[in-house]
């Protein structure tokens, strides 16, 4: 990135393509944005490998001093998150296995501990997370009243259609035909529509980087 100085307000909300052009601008306010909201994808992939709290730490500044490097090149901003995501398990298994290289010398591990780092494919909790992000970035491009009905729908006590009829001055028969159109234009976002995409086939890491 360059040393270039921009505006220091960024809304949170802003798609990831946007973040990374103006990160890859000199937008500290940009990249911040990128490190608060992924922040926790390369901190669950570190659970997933059950890392200690210091190697976590040491595995995530790795990521983003990375991730400073690349940013520039990457070629499909959208991908951030399966970058950051595979990056992170990289590191992982780098740390895990001097980890236990380490113990086995020591004696505090059996030569053959069961299964390989590796070999393990990512757990639920990692997809979740990514899942996540992913979904924030499609939710942002949606249209207001998408946003404004999806929020009432997914709150921890939706309330009833008569409600949301009142609240959204939609007609109750409106809500289940608009609801079905929103997650539609959710799913053809492109942050929405790549990560899909990337889980319903083998991921090729070459698209992340």
């Amino acid at each position: 990135m360059s040393g270039r100085s921009t505006p220091a307000f960024v809304p949170a909300a802003l798609p990831v393509e946007t973040l990374v052009g103006r990160a890859c601008g000199g937008d500290q306010a940009a990249w911040n944005a990128i490190v608060d909201r992924y922040a926790g994808l390369v901190w669950a992939v570190c659970h997933r490998f059950r890392l200690s709290h210091s190697d976590a730490a040491d595995v995530s500044q790795t990521v983003w001093l990375r991730t400073v490097e690349k940013l520039d090149s990457l070629r499909e901003p959208a991908a951030l998150p399966g970058w950051l995501a595979t990056t992170a398990r990289r590191e992982c298994i780098k740390v895990s296995s001097s980890t236990q290289r380490d113990a086995r010398v020591r004696g505090d591990l059996p030569l053959d501990p069961g299964a390989d780092v590796e070999s393990t494919a990512p757990d639920a909790q990692l997809l979740a997370a990514e899942r996540r992000a992913v979904l924030r970035e499609g939710f942002a491009q949606l249209p207001e009243h998408c946003q404004r009905l999806f929020a009432l729908l997914l709150s921890h006590e939706a309330p009833p259609y008569a409600e949301i009829s009142a609240r959204l001055k939609m007609p109750v028969g409106s809500i289940g035909p608009t609801r079905s159109r929103c997650l539609d234009k959710l799913k053809s976002c492109p942050a929405v529509t790549r990560w899909l995409d990337a889980n319903h086939e083998s991921p090729q890491e070459g698209r992340h980087a």
